[in-house]
């Protein structure tokens, strides 16, 4: 059993990396974009973005979201251990039954809170999008949108 796991973990980690992908600005085909082009473009999302997130302060977001993330597996871990103890008593593994219980807890309680995560980090501060917005106007370039 433990060599499933193994390969399981680092799966769902990247999973929860890709959910706490954070959005970005979509930008309009205008001339400013035409001519600077695509990389060019991504290079002035990066630094609005990092101006913005200098000036806006969110860390205590961040935060938040940890700490629920963090809960969440705890108690996840700490209901799927109490589960899986009592069911491994029925066939006579209550220990076995603990520690696959504990891990499909722990692994159910991060699943929850990238999710969580996602809903909260993945789409920026209002002030945030709105600082990057305007500079990036500034800049010549038009947003239409985040994704």
């Amino acid at each position: 059993m433990k060599s499933k796991l193994k390969g399981f973990f680092p799966c769902l980690l990247l999973l929860h990396l890709a959910a706490c992908a954070a959005q970005r600005p979509v930008l309009y085909p205008n001339e400013q974009l035409k001519r600077a082009g695509r990389e060019a473009s991504e290079k002035q999302i990066d630094e609005c973005l990092r101006a913005a997130e200098e000036y806006v302060t969110s860390s205590s977001r961040a935060e938040e979201v940890a700490g629920n993330t963090a809960g969440s597996v705890a108690t996840g871990a700490g209901v799927g251990a109490a589960a899986g103890a009592a069911g491994g008593a029925v066939f006579g593994h209550a220990g076995t039954g603990a520690a696959a219980g504990a891990a499909g807890g722990a692994v159910a309680g991060l699943t929850r809170g990238a999710i969580r995560g996602f809903s909260a980090s993945g789409r920026p501060d209002p002030v945030v999008r709105n600082y990057v917005d305007r500079c990036l106007r500034e800049k010549g370039y038009d947003v239409i949108g985040w994704n």
